[in-house]
């Protein structure tokens, strides 16, 4: 039976996903994370798993094929994101496709209003 990865190979591997993608810009020093036109589309969460926004006919086929859930953080269902298995996480080139078409989509929304101030 194999080790289950530590938390911070897990982060290794979301790093590497990130660096796969020209575009993405990995963000975030204690819940890294990817984000795009004020869009959050991809986390690391503190309970150490990965969270990738999808389309939704994307995202029902992810649930199906990946036999996983959509994610629940603070009590709140998350519709957007379906929750990465550690077992797809250590195959980049595989989720990498998925990572990719999540910047696609995320791309098609409106961009949100900065709430940072200019100095």
């Amino acid at each position: 039976m194999e080790e289950e990865p530590t938390r911070e190979e897990k982060i290794g591997l979301y790093d590497k996903l990130v660096a796969s993608h020209t575009e993405a810009v990995r963000k975030g020093d204690t819940m890294p994370y990817t984000s795009l036109n004020g869009h959050m589309y991809s986390y690391f969460t503190r309970d150490s798993f990965m969270a990738l926004k999808l389309p939704e006919v994307e995202r029902l086929k992810f649930l199906d094929h990946y036999k996983t859930t959509l994610v629940q953080q603070y009590g709140i269902v998350q519709k957007e994101y379906v929750r990465v298995p550690d077992s797809l996480l250590q195959n980049t080139a595989e989720l990498k496709l998925y990572f990719d078409m999540s910047y696609s989509y995320t791309a098609t929304l409106k961009p949100k209003p900065t709430s940072k101030k200019k100095s």
